[in-house]
């Protein structure tokens, strides 16, 4: 009442006080404040439970990249590793807490709309230029993914050569899987409905990690592609026997591989554009309910990715290659089931990247207008359309997303949070000096560091004639 009371008296500003409402918890919802333009704090009810919610975020959050992280700890070593991987994932629970209060401030639950409350309709345009291509290079990589894979497990399983049948071509097939699987789970209306893809998802992930580490006490100490393929044809004891020289893990290490796999690391956790979304369709919304969404995910996500990268590390040693499921025997009926299964979680995992990106271009294209279900179906093929027209037609286009991945992860993890802070938050009761806003700019400049020197190693590469690590 005494907030009312100063808010009614013009004591206090009316977003100072939604501020302190919020920092108490008091405004799961409101209307606009006297004055001002009216905003819309929720599109609907939400009926996502708090399960789903982590699923989606969990889905959202895991990407291809999982493949590779074994090979940054070689590079890194597993102390080193561990403790960068846990830097990260506690700032990007810092990060989603500085969208979550601004979204509560004032009353949005839209990232693009946060643009425009901080930068005008500029900043609205900015905001969705970035998780647009963002998202659309996250989507281009899984159906390059399926592309390249698909055909050679298939093949494999009926002893055919994907090179021979033209039904096993990899362009064939993303346009198949697109059809069938990805566009009936993209024309979903709400991102709540993808929960139970999105555990699926993860359940398949989860093979993959069980999968890693049954293989690491399968075959003790595996150093180089030929004796991880005679794993079967050998005793663990006698394979075991002259290796055991070079199976050391290193705790800490610093090599001229390190600065390529740092940048994969730092980006392991970009959930971002999906984190208001899922607020906005989650049952019961407070900024607490979907703070914990996140530090649930992400939490779960750090025990995935430092579980994989510890056993695969372990495995393989100084020798594991970036794409780690390249070091197994091809022809080992496991492994098979593991690469069909981390397909099937790369395949479910891209309708939860298309729907920010169709979120965004309704914000930006058809502001305030009501559902239309052939404009929400026209988004979602124009889309996909597009990623399988660049993932068939453009074989150097990860070059091209690489340079997106590395301006827009640290956009949408350090660098826009932290603006829209410093822009939202009132002066009147966190002025800029206060020691929250001087960790929100402090986050900013990180990130601003991360974009440059991944910019920067990136380059490098190409000057050099080498080739970066590709993955979400």
């Amino acid at each position: 009442m005494e907030l009312q009371d100063a808010k009614m008296n013009g004591a206090l500003p009316s977003d100072a006080v939604d501020y302190r409402q919020e920092r108490e918890g008091f405004l799961p919802s409101r209307g606009p404040a006297p004055g001002s333009k009216p905003v819309q704090f929720m599109d609907f009810e939400g009926k996502t439970s708090f399960g789903m919610s982590v699923f989606n975020l969990s889905n959202a959050i895991m990407g291809s990249g999982i493949l590779g992280l074994a090979y940054a700890m070689a590079h890194t070593g597993v102390i080193f590793f561990l403790a960068l991987l846990l830097c990260i994932a506690l700032l990007s629970s810092y990060s989603i807490h500085l969208l979550l209060t601004c979204a509560g401030i004032v009353g949005i639950r839209a990232y693009e709309q946060l643009g425009q409350r901080a930068f005008g309709p500029a900043g609205k345009v900015v905001v969705a230029a970035v998780i647009c291509l963002h998202n659309v290079g996250a989507m281009s990589s899984y159906l390059f993914i399926i592309k390249s894979e698909l055909p050679l497990v298939i093949g494999t399983f009926l002893y055919m050569d994907p090179e021979g049948d033209w039904f096993l071509k990899g362009n064939l097939l993303i346009i198949i899987v697109s059809v069938l699987i990805i566009l009936p789970l993209a024309l979903m209306k709400h991102l709540g409905y993808l929960g139970y893809t999105s555990g699926l998802s993860l359940t398949c992930m989860l093979f993959f990690l069980v999968s890693v580490i049954y293989k690491k006490f399968q075959l003790g100490c595996a150093i180089g592609r030929n004796e991880t393929a005679m794993e079967s044809e050998a005793p663990v004891g006698l394979h075991n026997q002259g290796l055991n020289s070079s199976c050391e893990a290193q705790m800490f290490t610093v090599d001229s591989q390190m600065s390529y796999t740092v940048p994969i690391m730092a980006f392991a956790f970009v959930c971002h554009p999906e984190v208001l979304p899922i607020y906005t369709e989650l049952c019961r919304p407070s900024k607490r309910r979907m703070q914990a969404v996140a530090n649930v995910s992400i939490g779960a996500m750090f025990c995935m990715y430092g579980l994989t990268a510890t056993f695969g590390y372990l495995t393989f040693y100084s020798n594991v290659e970036a794409e780690m499921l390249h070091m197994y025997s091809q022809k080992d009926p496991l492994i098979l089931c593991v690469r069909l299964a981390v397909l099937l979680a790369v395949t479910l995992t891209v309708p939860v990247v298309l729907f920010p990106i169709r979120r965004a271009l309704q914000q930006l294209l058809f502001p305030g207008k009501a559902f239309s279900w052939p404009r929400h179906v026209a988004i979602a093929l124009i889309l996909l359309v597009l990623v399988n027209v660049l993932v068939i037609c453009v074989p150097t286009i990860q070059d091209i997303f690489g340079v997106i991945g590395s301006t827009s992860a640290p956009s949408l993890i350090f660098i826009l949070p932290s603006i829209f802070y410093l822009r939202i938050v009132p002066s009147e009761v966190e002025p800029f000096l206060s020691w929250p806003k001087i960790q929100a700019l402090c986050f900013g400049v990180l990130g601003v560091l991360f974009m440059a020197v991944s910019l920067g190693f990136m380059f490098a590469n190409w000057a050099t004639g080498q080739s970066r690590l590709s993955g979400h």
